[in-house]
């Protein structure tokens, strides 16, 4: 009997780690990319905005350095003479983000999968359609297909970049010098993370919000630590804005602003050398010619999927950003996972949302997982919410990391706990014990009685469960 033929759509963590699993199952898989594995994530995303964060992480240090006892042999404080190549700076994300991609294209070709460059549309529902580099195409036959074509930022009709002045994350890393007066327009998280590495490099950051709180998704108290952080460091937030229109000349850019989703606000313009707009991401699906297959779209352009990533039709699956579900590298590579194990006939379980772990890269990093601050407040259920603050913690007096605080949502009775947060310097390491106790639903009094390493900034997780359980005992 022949093996399953499985074509991937997209060589992002869905497609990639998709291959993986069907090919180490013994299926005929074949790979088809517009660029090299590792998609949106690995060449203009996740990994290049990753690497920019770490160079900006550097230059924090340089700013502390003085504080903590490390100059120059004159004395003289480090960050005075500190100063950002650019230039520099970008080769090395170019070249981590190639090289991260090369690893990826070799580990999928080990297993025997094909790897085909080129544009993908759907030739109804068992067979896809590739335009090659040249010109040329190819009828690929299949048993299954998975759409895994991620996402591309949004553009608002002013708002084109030209990768001179005005970008998107795309454009951005051809930049080869500090902008000296950058406006980010778009508080999420990519908006959050580079307003504060580009702040670190030295430029002057405006960031624009269309809410009266940047990280609007995030624990409230989460955001408010980030916002007076940035304020703190010469950030100007644009509370309660929109971009409306954009003028650009050979010198920088105007961006007119208009009242946010509160109202209220009067019409102004925003001056800037620079302007990067971080606005969302819009599905990749439009061109796939997915209606050939009758494989239904959301009016945004986004592919429902059930809970093993199966559209509408058997033979069609969808994971990652294209789904418009969680957009995050480590949820596409598990929907992907998952849909192959499906395909190929394994048991498997239906993701669980709720126990997502996601993070934002500014400084201090902002890591949730599972029950949020605003789930707490609509549940109608009896929770309890414990919040630690950085400030008695001797690790983080150490390093002056004190802005922050770990948070969780501890379910009364049971002492499940349902959710968490991190506020910290390595929130993203941090927030795993948090996502280990809500994925495998222990007790607060099981996180407690863990061991944890003094000093050490996992141990105020630690402490933090023993005040859930004291609160729990006395209510």
């Amino acid at each position: 009997m022949r093996p399953m033929r499985i074509v991937i759509v997209g060589g992002g963590p869905a497609g990639y780690e998709a291959a993986l699993v069907a090919a180490e199952h013994g299926a005929d898989v074949t790979v088809v990319t517009r660029e090299g594995l590792g998609g949106n994530s690995v060449l203009w995303d996740c990994v290049p905005s990753k690497t920019l964060i770490v160079s900006a992480e550097a230059m924090g240090w340089m700013q502390s350095a003085h504080r903590l006892g490390v100059r120059l042999e004159s004395g003289a404080d480090i960050a005075t003479r500190a100063t950002v190549d650019m230039g520099a700076v970008m080769d090395r994300v170019k070249r981590l983000a190639g090289n991260q991609s090369a690893d990826i294209g070799k580990k999928v070709e080990s297993t025997g999968a094909r790897v085909v460059t080129g544009s993908a549309r759907l030739a109804g529902a068992t067979a896809v359609e590739v335009e090659e580099p040249d010109g040329s195409t190819q009828v690929l036959p299949a048993d299954v297909v998975l759409i895994g074509a991620g996402s591309n930022p949004r553009v608002l009709p002013f708002s084109q970049p030209d990768g001179v002045r005005v970008f998107t994350s795309r454009e951005l890393f051809s930049l080869r010098e500090v902008p000296e007066r950058l406006i980010v327009v778009g508080s999420g998280a990519t908006g959050a993370e580079y307003a504060h590495a580009f702040a670190r490099f030295g430029a002057e950051v405006h960031l624009v919000s269309s809410r009266d709180q940047i990280l609007p998704s995030e624990d409230p108290d989460a955001a408010a630590v980030i916002e007076e952080v940035f304020e703190r460091r010469g950030m100007v937030i644009h509370r309660n804005r929109r971009a409306i229109n954009l003028e650009r000349s050979a010198d920088g850019v105007r961006v007119e602003v208009g009242p946010g989703r509160a109202g209220g606000a009067d019409v102004q313009w925003i001056e800037g050398s620079h302007v990067l707009f971080c606005i969302g991401q819009v599905p990749f699906s439009r061109q796939l010619g997915l209606e050939s297959a009758g494989v239904q779209l959301d009016d945004d352009g986004a592919i429902p999927v059930d809970g093993v990533s199966r559209t509408n039709v058997h033979t069609v699956y969808a994971a990652g950003d294209v789904t418009g579900r969680v957009m995050l590298a480590s949820v596409a590579a598990m929907q992907g996972r998952n849909a192959m194990w499906h395909a190929l006939g394994e048991a498997v379980a239906p993701i669980r949302w709720d126990a997502v772990a996601a993070c934002i890269f500014t400084d201090p990093e902002v890591a949730a997982v599972g029950m949020s601050a605003e789930d707490v407040a609509a549940a109608h259920i009896p929770v309890t919410t414990v919040t630690l603050p950085w400030a008695g913690n001797p690790r983080a007096k150490m390093a002056e990391d004190t802005d922050g605080f770990v948070k969780l949502h501890v379910l009364e009775g049971s002492g499940t706990v349902l959710g968490g947060s991190v506020v910290a310097a390595r929130a993203s390491d941090l927030i795993h014990p948090i996502t280990l106790a809500v994925h495998n639903r222990l007790s607060v009094t099981q996180v407690a009685q863990a061991f944890s390493i003094y000093p050490s900034m996992s141990g105020s997780i630690q402490e933090a469960a023993r005040m859930a359980m004291s609160r729990l005992a006395q209510s």
